[in-house]
């Protein structure tokens, strides 16, 4: 996919959608629901977005370990980037607008969905995922946030002063931006130690149907033993 903009501007946008970048600001939003708020509606937030990352790591087990995945839309599981950017920005936005007017949350929420959709772009023109993996992990993103506007969106307002909560989740964004989390190899252990699989399934190959299913460890075991 292309599209005219420079490498590097794809790279800064992609990495505002990690979860070392939207996991300390899921955080930081829910810390300001609990205390200028309800607990409820930090759990509420908490409690969606862990559902939807639960989503998103099964997802991808379910190729690393198993290669589980849909081949006609090249789909092999969700994309992270796009689900936490699509999910965490828009609240985020949300909550530091909480005490102004309806019509200024909403274009808030509005900017946030388009900003974590740039993020599901960026990771389609990087070649890290897929149209049908980064579309996917927009819709739940959005699906995520646009639950959690409608359970919040009478809050009791004026608790919070947006400058104060907008300055904090700015702050974070901007101390935490390229700071690299390994997901990505947490999840392929955790789907190698699951399938008893010595390697991972891989996209190309997998997407040619040339794909041998790795060998089990316990093979490989008792392979070893018959030579020995």
């Amino acid at each position: 996919m292309n599209v005219d903009l420079p490498l590097s501007v794809w790279i800064s946008i992609t990495a505002l959608g990690g979860v070392g970048v939207m996991g300390p600001v899921a955080l930081i939003v829910a810390a300001w629901l609990a205390f200028g708020y309800r607990w409820k509606y930090a759990c509420a937030w908490l409690g969606l977005l862990g559902a939807a990352g639960g989503v998103v790591a099964l997802s991808k087990i379910a190729f690393i370990g198993w290669g589980i995945g849909v081949r006609d839309l090249d789909f092999t599981g969700v994309s992270g980037h796009a689900l936490m950017s699509t999910a965490v920005l828009p609240v985020a936005i949300f909550v530091a607008l909480l005490p102004t007017r309806g019509a200024l949350r909403a274009c808030g929420v509005a900017i946030g969905l388009l900003a974590g959709a740039g993020v599901g772009v960026s990771r389609v023109v990087l070649d890290a995922h897929s149209v049908s993996e980064s579309v996917a992990g927009c819709a739940l993103g959005a699906a995520v946030a646009l639950t959690f506007v409608r359970i919040a969106w009478r809050a009791e307002a004026g608790k919070l002063s947006p400058a104060p909560v907008a300055a904090s989740l700015a702050a974070v964004v901007v101390a935490l931006h390229g700071v690299p989390v390994p997901t990505q190899r947490w999840i392929t252990d955790i789907a190698l130690e699951l399938s008893g699989h010595e390697r991972p399934y891989v996209r190309a190959s997998w997407k040619a149907k040339r794909y041998q299913a790795p060998q089990h460890r316990t093979d490989l075991r008792n392979q070893e033993r018959a030579v020995a």
